[in-house]
């Protein structure tokens, strides 16, 4: 049997901030803060899985909002569980850092779409990107003599065509607040606007078979990237369906869930476990260039059951079967009437079916 590993938990849904991308520009559902007892109910529930080792604080708002959220970090970290946060940073006061240190915090990702303040104001109307520089290198400050920072400091980009252009200096960025490691993401189009912003609308899902006439396999080994080389190697990449790079075949990521195959779980605010952060909300989206309806999946809701009687219903266990074994069609490549929604499938799926996950083709990446 599958045991539950991390946890992806929504302190509030609600946000400071307005960006450009957020799916709240084309959304209605009702906002809250999570209740103290349904948080209880879960790290206790967390008790019964030996295997669990992470929470991640994220969802489709800001956890700093949350009034306790600190108290929250911090029952994670006294239960033994890795505690992780993805943030917008401009709420971090001094204290507000102090706080989350003392509390155990391990790991904090801020969201930065632009390496300089034209481009970050942008996508983030409002949000200074020079505030949010200042607030995350409190914890680098905090600790400078021990030449790193007490928590793993990350950087998650959206990428799109109008900032695709500042990637290369995220690196200037990443040093002023001490970070170590940069998450680039494609965007999902949740607006019309967005449409046109999209850098993957060639190609969705890449041929995972071993290669024939018509799909050769491409075995691409490093080279450099330079004004000689990009122009045959952005052909092949953008035309050939079967590649391998340094004997890693692209095709094999084209199924594979980043929640449940890695045994995880979401919890949004008002205490709905779901699969994975995607289904913790229905919202309209597009994806290769078609409009989609996502209805979001509840399996279950704390503090009302248990968060081992949630894992084990028999749809929940057969659902995660079925992403695992990941016999969906590849809904990115097809404009049939059964794609616009996550209800049912042309291979008799029940819902929610996963062939039209941007996630699971590799597209969009989380924290």
């Amino acid at each position: 049997m599958d045991e539950l590993s991390k946890v992806y938990v929504e302190p509030t849904n609600q946000c400071n901030l307005r960006c450009r991308t957020c799916i709240r520009n084309v959304w209605d559902e009702p906002l809250g803060m999570m209740e103290w007892p349904t948080y209880q109910a879960l790290i206790d529930g967390l008790a019964e899985f030996p295997g669990a080792q992470t929470v991640a604080f994220a969802g489709l708002g800001e956890p700093l909002l949350h009034p306790r959220f600190v108290d929250m970090v911090g029952l994670a970290h006294a239960r033994g569980l890795r505690t992780e946060m993805t943030t917008n940073a401009l709420l971090l006061t001094p204290d507000l850092v102090r706080g989350l240190l003392d509390a155990g915090l391990d790991q904090l990702v801020v969201s930065i779409d632009g390496a300089s303040a034209g481009a970050f104001g942008d996508v983030r109307p409002g949000a200074p990107l020079d505030k949010v520089i200042k607030n995350v290198r409190q914890f680098w400050d905090l600790y400078a003599p021990n030449l790193q920072p007490p928590v793993r400091i990350g950087i998650e980009f959206v990428a799109m065509k109008r900032n695709i252009h500042e990637m290369p200096a995220l690196n200037t960025v990443a040093m002023q607040i001490g970070a170590s490691f940069i998450i680039v993401t494609n965007v999902l189009p949740y607006s019309e606007e967005l449409r046109g912003e999209v850098l993957y609308s060639l190609k969705a899902t890449a041929y995972s078979g071993v290669g024939g006439p018509m799909t050769p396999m491409w075995f691409l080994p490093r080279m450099d990237w330079s004004q000689r080389t990009q122009g045959p190697l952005a052909s092949v990449m953008r035309t050939q369906a079967n590649i391998s790079f340094l004997d890693m075949n692209l095709g094999a990521r084209n199924s594979h869930c980043p929640f449940v195959q890695a045994d995880g779980l979401a919890v949004s605010w008002n205490g709905a476990v779901s699969p994975c952060p995607p289904l913790m909300h229905s919202y309209s989206c597009f994806i290769m260039n078609r409009r989609k309806e996502v209805r979001r999946y509840e399996v279950g809701r704390l503090p009302d059951e248990s968060l081992r009687t949630i894992w084990e219903k028999p749809e929940y266990a057969a659902f995660r079967r079925r992403v695992r074994d990941f016999d969906f069609p590849p809904c990115t490549d097809c404009n049939c009437n059964l794609a616009e929604r996550n209800e049912e499938d042309c291979y008799g799926n029940p819902f929610p079916v996963c062939g039209d996950c941007l996630w699971a083709r590799g597209i969009i990446r989380c924290a």
